[in-house]
């Protein structure tokens, strides 16, 4: 009791074009698991995935379709160094492509973010280990959307595909 408790801000780096999901899963087959619904959602997807083991040989387990991607997950999983945390990359599509997919996989146990934003994840570290307690995704407010930006976010949506014309 009374065990000292550190909080940690950490930077994670999206390249452009890239977008990144951050969640907590449970078990080792996670890599496997979310490696095959992402490439049965999105044929001939790009990412990289890293899996912080939280027991045993606490291991970085990582796949993925290509190793930039996979790297770069792996040096971001480090950082944060949380347990039972993945990091997954992804590049030339949106995390909206595969999101439920990933949610679906029995391990999965919450989503923190997926984005392609600026970034910090905060966690919190003890003796025992680091824990992710949330992320600050982006920026704050600075108003509420005008008529004209209504027009302009429903034109993005149906110009990049996601809504019917």
């Amino acid at each position: 009791m009374g065990e000292k408790l550190d909080f940690k801000t950490i930077d994670v780096e999206i390249p452009e074009g890239w977008n990144i999901v951050i969640g907590q899963s449970h078990f080792i087959k996670t890599v496997e698991d979310i490696h095959e619904q992402i490439a049965e959602g999105v044929p001939g997807a790009k990412f990289g995935l890293a899996f912080c083991e939280a027991s045993g040989p606490c291991l970085i387990r990582k796949s993925g379709t290509e190793q930039e991607l996979v790297e770069k997950a792996v040096e971001t999983a480090k950082k944060i160094g949380a347990g039972h945390s993945f990091v997954l990359y992804m590049k030339d599509m949106f995390p909206v492509s595969v999101l439920n997919r990933i949610k679906n996989v029995s391990e999965v146990c919450r989503i923190f973010c997926a984005t392609a934003n600026p970034l910090q994840v905060i966690v919190a570290e003890n003796e025992q280990g680091r824990g992710i307690l949330g992320v600050i995704d982006g920026q704050s407010p600075d108003g509420v959307e005008t008529p004209e930006d209504i027009k302009k976010r429903k034109e993005l949506l149906r110009n990049i595909g996601y809504k019917v014309k």
